[in-house]
């Protein structure tokens, strides 16, 4: 690689640990890292490999300025430098034109980092992103193995190969999942999931799917159903909501091909998302159907999960979680904005403040509960339970992205702004962290510090929101 190329590729340092290994050399925010043991990582997974050995040499950057730095450290402690990004090379574009793809779907006008439509094996790894395998080669097979990059997550959608091809408008589609077969043959954790497009994968052809999953990949992890999200800027005809019966149908298919894979595999390997026993006017599965919430990230089981944690029945909570855009921008850690159980307030308009101190809302104020209008029917009766009439829920409508979009992940500022200004001054106002970055900034570019009302971030989990509550006693 040329110097060059490196230096274009180049991790930037945007954090130091204090009293780390990095910080005791002089590493600086700001500093090029151009080479670490003479080589140039292309990721964050060669990076931590790279970082993990008792001694590294940084070849570094700053100011125009070349130098290098030798650390020595105890073998697989950590440097203490965050870099600012995941992939140094150029992230793997998705080639594929699907006209459920959400990307397709966002507005005009928006950081040019969310319109990325990426099919990175790597992010799939670090992240959680979905890759339909299309651009997997023979090499990433040998990384993916040699390496242990499990668990990785594949967009299956169908397994007839024409219907498949013609999903991703793209006719590697209809082998691409050759590439699946090989990952399992390797012993590669693979969790599936299938978006159901009504009228093209849905019907008879969710159940042929379902037959060629437990045929041809029975060993994958688990798979998730969801329904395909549709935004007012969706120019595509063939993509429309479903109906109350199609939604009740799916419902339907995935119970049936759970006892299927039961009595078959031992397990239930396929779930619904939360977002279908809405749509289908259902009540969510037990607990115990969802056979330990793995699949809480892809949206399975979050509503049980959360009701779980509120009141207390689990010793773990779910902790950060990662919003659609999470390899863009990664959700906060509500510790940086005073912890778990505390909540920061932050200055709105109506803030009041005397010598430059802005006076946060009383304990006992009042409290509105910020989410998604499909998070909502969620909230609403673990509220009730309580008995807590000094508190309700707020659903923040999606107007800007529209359609069906009601996931509180991708709640914007100006939403929340719009349903904050009808609200009364004085109250306590809880936000949960997911719809926001990790600078306190909705998908819109609205910051925290710009609503009409002080809000309290807190942690998207059910302990949090009930420790929250209990704050005011």
């Amino acid at each position: 690689m040329s110097q060059t190329l490196a230096r274009s590729l180049a991790p930037l340092v945007v954090s130091v640990a204090p009293g780390s290994p990095a910080e005791d050399v002089g590493v600086m925010t700001g500093d090029e890292i151009i080479g670490v043991n003479g080589e140039m990582p292309r990721d964050i997974i060669e990076w931590q490999m790279a970082t993990d050995e008792a001694q590294v040499e940084l070849d570094v950057t700053r100011g125009g300025i070349e130098f290098s730095m030798s650390i020595e450290k105890p073998e697989g402690s950590p440097l203490g430098i965050e870099v600012s990004s995941a992939v140094f090379d150029r992230v793997r574009t998705c080639d594929n034109h699907c006209e459920f793809c959400f990307i397709y779907q966002l507005p005009k006008g928006m950081r040019r980092s969310l319109y990325l439509k990426d099919d990175d094996y790597r992010l799939s790894f670090l992240y959680g992103n979905f890759t339909t395998l299309t651009r997997f080669t023979e090499a990433d097979l040998e990384r993916v193995v040699t390496e242990r990059l499990s668990p990785l997550h594949v967009s299956i959608h169908a397994t007839d190969p024409d219907v498949r091809s013609d999903m991703l408008k793209n006719p590697r589609g209809a082998m691409s999942l050759r590439w699946l077969r090989a990952l399992l043959d390797h012993d590669i954790v693979v969790k599936g999931q299938i978006v159901v497009c009504p009228g093209v994968n849905d019907g008879a052809v969710l159940d042929d799917t379902m037959a060629g999953i437990l045929d041809r990949y029975p060993e994958l992890d688990s798979v998730a159903v969801v329904p395909l999200g549709i935004s007012k800027f969706n120019g595509e005809e063939a993509m429309r909501f479903h109906t109350l019966r199609e939604a009740q149908d799916v419902v339907d298919t995935v119970a049936d091909w759970q006892d299927v894979f039961e009595a078959t595999l031992g397990r239930r390997m396929v779930y619904a998302a939360d977002e279908y026993y809405l749509m289908a006017e259902r009540p969510f599965p037990d607990a115990e159907r969802y056979d330990g919430f793995h699949m809480h990230e892809d949206g399975i089981g979050m509503a049980r999960t959360f009701e779980a944690e509120f009141h207390g029945h689990t010793d773990t909570v779910t902790g950060v979680q990662r919003g659609f855009f999470a390899s863009v921008d990664a959700p906060p850690n509500p510790a940086a904005y005073t912890g778990l159980h505390k909540c920061a307030s932050v200055p709105g308009t109506d803030a009041h403040s005397a010598q430059g101190v802005t006076l946060k809302p009383r304990r006992t104020a009042s409290i509105g509960v910020l989410t998604g209008t499909l998070g909502a029917p969620v909230i609403t009766p673990l509220i009730e339970s309580v008995g807590r009439d000094d508190v309700r829920v707020l659903p923040v409508a999606n107007d800007f992205f529209g359609g069906n979009t009601g996931v509180t992940g991708l709640m914007t500022g100006e939403d929340v702004s719009r349903v904050l200004a009808s609200e009364p001054t004085g109250h306590r106002y809880l936000l949960p962290d997911v719809c926001l970055s990790d600078d306190g900034r909705f998908l819109d570019g609205v910051a925290i510090a710009d609503l009409p009302r002080p809000v309290e971030v807190i942690a998207t989990d059910g302990a949090a929101l009930r420790a929250a509550l209990e704050g005011t006693k």
